[in-house]
């Protein structure tokens, strides 16, 4: 995101989080309350985009995850191997301030995750995420993400797409 108005940076204890406010008290409780012990225990990674005054504009998780064959759309599933699942991203939450709406924050997050996901040196097949709900989905479909046959509201973009 160079030359954008935020920097993007793993989450750090000097990253003040208590006045986040997406509107969506889930997001805002999760980076509140339970995002360190998600780190610290290694179940999820951390993102936040940074104002120049550091404070945190929006952020997005990231875990490890594996998507069964049988779950993906047979068009996908026949160029795979044979293998019970894939691997995959999950990314878990993405949340923009409400005070930073509007300003393609949410899209510039999306495409860092994808970013970070494409260059990881672990084999990793497409990024994963559950929307919320419809317009949630929509924004990802708009991204290019494909939803699961049997699950509209999980979604996954292949990451050679993103190369």
């Amino acid at each position: 995101m160079s030359g954008a108005p935020f920097r993007v940076a793993p989450l750090d204890s000097v990253h003040d989080r208590s006045n986040f406010n997406c509107g969506t008290l889930p997001l805002d409780r999760y980076l509140r309350e339970q995002v360190t012990q998600d780190t610290r225990r290694r179940v999820a990674a951390c993102f936040v985009a940074l104002t120049d005054t550091q404070r945190v504009a929006g952020y997005y998780t990231l875990a490890s995850a594996c998507v069964p064959i049988i779950d993906l759309p047979p068009e996908t599933a026949k160029k795979l191997p044979r293998y019970p699942a894939v691997p995959a991203v999950r990314m878990g939450r993405l949340a923009v301030d409400q005070d930073f709406k509007g300003q393609g924050l949410g899209a510039a997050l999306l495409a860092d995750a994808l970013d970070r996901a494409a260059r990881s040196e672990v084999a990793v097949f497409a990024l994963v995420v559950d929307a919320k709900g419809d317009e949630a989905a929509a924004f990802y479909r708009h991204h290019g993400f494909i939803a699961l046959p049997e699950s509209p509201l999980t979604l996954f973009l292949p990451l050679a797409t993103v190369r």
